[in-house]
């Protein structure tokens, strides 16, 4: 991949030396120009031929002189530090685009793209403070506001700068048409979280209430109003919350559902519980609600009618976690237990210790715990309890 990439960026060269040579031409007289088309026509076939034989540094030094010879030409200049940051060499890369937005002689749309390269350099070396200086600069240049705007949306995403990432994002969206509520939701729920930590509900509410204006059906935003009103006493402002950002996105409720209990437990409505659970064993196809649902009938009626409930349900949608609840119900009802369930025990727990529980549904990122932002490929919301996941 990365031969393929350096082969297109060098035959971007061969009309770019084209043009520099007949531009030295119209400056230098006929003969000159010919001169030094053929040189930098003769350097180029050179370059070209290390890189069909796999010798790209050779390649690059070759077309480094190539800029050489023709320092006035912008473009040139600009595609060489392309290349060198695409390898690696970002501090080539820097000083060159350095360079370029120090001439004098630059029209106002190259000073602009010189700057765009280099705030990209910046942002490749991690020197992210200096990277938000020019991105700044720029984003105040409507060309290019688009590309700065999103390049500072995510150097504020990589400081946690919440508050600077919702201005940008909004900005964004204002100048290119983009939606960009389910990102700014995503920040502002970042924020709530901050604020929840540092043990300032209310504030933490506001920025829920903004999440919900930014996405109406964001399920965070329930997940985490849910958590502050139960910080907070208020279960039964709680429970709705927790039940609304079930509705939302069913595919959440294994997340959802332990808390959710905790709190119907506490307001004394397990009958309103029943009633969710049986609700969500309609909408969702995986095992948590029958689970939780198998859990209440135990603690009520007893393990055989639990029992009799879990193994129907498990004919339509088999899981390994609920084989093991079953096995203990059987267990618990005294029903035969034999060796044979004991090690069937052992072997399902096993399995899902060895299991991920979550997966993102972008990347195929597998992991222990839930995570909002994908570790792997950075994208929001995508990190999903797997179907047959549930924490009971």
């Amino acid at each position: 991949m990365e031969f393929l990439t350096e082969w297109f960026w060098f035959f971007l060269f061969l009309p770019l030396a084209a043009l520099s040579g007949w531009v030295i031409g119209r400056r230098g007289g006929q003969r000159h120009g010919d001169t030094q088309v053929s040189r930098l026509s003769s350097t180029y076939f050179r370059g070209l031929n290390y890189l069909l034989n796999e010798q790209p540094d050779k390649a690059i030094e070759l077309f480094l002189h190539i800029a050489e010879l023709d320092k006035e030409t912008f473009e040139t200049q600009v595609a060489l530090g392309h290349l060198f940051r695409r390898r690696g060499e970002v501090d080539r890369a820097i000083r060159l685009h350095q360079g370029l937005v120090q001439r004098s002689d630059l029209t106002d749309q190259q000073r602009v793209q010189a700057l765009l390269a280099l705030g990209e350099d910046y942002m490749k070396s991690g020197l992210l403070d200096r990277a938000e200086t020019v991105f700044t600069e720029l984003a105040q240049i409507d060309q290019r506001a688009p590309q700065a705007l999103k390049h500072l949306i995510g150097i504020y995403q990589a400081e946690r700068d919440w508050e600077k990432a919702i201005d940008n994002a909004t900005r964004y969206e204002q100048v290119t048409g983009e939606p960009m509520g389910k990102l700014i939701s995503q920040f502002e729920c970042e924020l709530a979280d901050r604020y929840r930590g540092a043990g300032k509900p209310d504030l933490a509410l506001q920025a829920v209430s903004r999440a919900y204006q930014a996405d109406a059906t964001s399920v965070r935003a329930g997940i985490l109003e849910g958590r502050i009103e139960a910080d907070m006493g208020r279960d039964e402002a709680a429970v709705r919350a927790w039940e609304r950002a079930a509705r939302h996105d069913p595919e959440y409720l294994p997340e959802i559902i332990p808390s959710l209990l905790a709190a119907y437990r506490r307001v004394g409505d397990i009958a309103g519980a029943r009633n969710f659970l049986s609700e969500m064993t309609e909408h969702y196809r995986g095992i948590a609600p029958v689970l939780a649902l198998t859990q209440l009938m135990e603690s009520q009626e007893g393990p055989v009618p639990a029992r009799a409930y879990l193994g129907r349900q498990l004919k339509d949608r088999p899981s390994v976690r609920g084989e093991s609840a079953l096995i203990d119900l059987t267990l618990a009802a005294d029903a035969d237990p034999t060796a044979t369930l004991h090690d069937l025990k052992h072997i399902t727990d096993q399995l899902l210790v060895r299991n991920p529980s979550y997966r993102c549904t972008r990347c195929g990122f597998g992991a222990k715990t839930h995570h909002w932002q994908c570790p792997s490929c950075k994208e929001w919301g995508t990190v999903k309890p797997l179907l047959n996941y549930a924490v009971v």
